[in-house]
């Protein structure tokens, strides 16, 4: 699903902030997001012995093996550290397999390494809107398209040092100068927005940095990240409650937009633009796959998460434990194998993770809940004898 001058793309959500610094992600609401079930108790003694390692895991006995491994080795082709190529390149090979098999698979090839630290893990959703082709009183915001004198600038090019990391800017009168904020690019004039949208539908649309338009006549419209106007990304649901907006503990996405869909103009507005990071868009046929992250593949609902990419690459596994809901009607845990394959902007350090929940109302309700205590495994793959 970046905090700073230097970019790393993609919008994140108000709670969870994950988009993607990476451009488009497309969108597919092919498939119900359906929701995790309530985690079944530990037992005391594991019904399948585990290495050693593994067994320090709460929830692995209970894991989708096959799942995990399945999503694995549907992304792993991303990874640039050799020994996890090598696992995938294994993964790949195995062909499919049963739950218990798949166990053996990762327990063989892999080794649980505790990230130091407790942090947090929010979630994300690609999302699904009405949009118009004219404006309306209630279709009154103009989904944008990159504008022409939006540049980024690969620092990399100026000191080695800095590789990968880029400056978002124009020029003007001469010199490069950072891009405007939120309010000053709502207020300036636009000849051809690519479509109007709801204006607290659109700000939950860059957040997440892409989603589905669909049209009076049926017609579905990818929403395709473009770029975004190098501006710190600040969540406004601290400024709802401490304004009294939102209580203490009902500061979940949808309270968040049913607040500003109540309030709609400049009320809401002024809420909104709280946040000046703004995301333009590009518009895609809808192609009928999952949302696309950072690491350009799809990713598999409910098992890739968006991490900090200056702690973590692309493409490794990790074993997520997230307890302690701060949100009203959260699911109580979060425990499973995921893959690292998007970043966020509001995703920064070491123990902070974006889950990916899938497409459409469903997977954002749920998505605007997630809001836990984290403690998160690197899975470090092992070489075979």
């Amino acid at each position: 699903m970046l905090r700073s001058v230097l970019t790393l793309a993609a919008a994140a959500l108000v709670l969870a902030a994950c988009t993607t610094t990476a451009p488009p992600p497309p969108v597919a609401p092919t498939t119900p997001v359906a929701p995790p079930t309530t985690p079944v108790p530990q037992p005391t003694t594991p019904s399948t012995p585990s290495p050693a390692g593994f067994s320090a895991l709460q929830g692995w006995n209970e894991e989708d093996h096959a799942a995990a491994l399945q999503a694995f080795r549907e992304t792993c082709g991303v990874a640039k550290d050799p020994a996890t190529a090598e696992v995938c390149r294994r993964a790949k090979a195995a062909g499919p397999v049963d739950d218990a098999r798949a166990r053996q698979f990762l327990e063989a090839n892999f080794r649980p390494e505790a990230v130091s630290g407790q942090g947090l893990l929010t979630a994300y959703f690609a999302p699904e809107y009405e949009a118009r082709m004219s404006r309306s009183a209630e279709f009154s915001a103009p989904m944008r398209g990159r504008p022409a004198d939006l540049a980024m600038l690969d620092l990399g090019a100026f000191d080695p040092t800095l590789k990968g990391k880029t400056v978002v800017g124009r020029a003007a009168g001469g010199t490069f100068v950072p891009y405007d904020d939120r309010a000053v690019i709502e207020a300036s004039p636009l000849d051809r927005p690519l479509a109007w949208m709801r204006p607290e539908d659109l700000f939950f649309l860059q957040i997440q940095g892409s989603g589905v338009l669909t049209l009076p006549d049926g017609r579905r419209v990818r929403a395709a990240f473009a770029a975004h106007n190098g501006k710190t990304f600040v969540g406004i649901a601290t400024a709802m409650r401490d304004q009294g907006l939102l209580s203490d503990g009902n500061t979940s996405g949808e309270a968040i937009r049913s607040w500003l869909a109540a309030n709609r103009g400049p009320k809401a507005d002024a809420i909104m633009q709280l946040n000046p990071r703004y995301v333009f868009f590009q518009t895609l046929p809808d192609d009928g796959r999952q949302a696309t992250g950072a690491a350009n593949v799809p990713l598999p609902a409910g098992r890739a998460i968006a991490v900090d990419p200056s702690q973590h690459a692309m493409g490794g596994l990790y074993w997520i434990d997230a307890s302690a809901p701060k949100l009203a009607g959260a699911f109580p845990t979060y425990r499973r194998a995921v893959v690292s394959l998007d970043t966020g902007g509001a995703i920064k350090g070491q123990v902070r993770a974006d889950l990916y929940i899938g497409t459409g109302q469903a997977a954002g309700t749920e998505a605007g809940r997630v809001r836990h205590d984290l403690r998160l495994w690197r899975l470090v793959p092992q070489p075979q004898p």
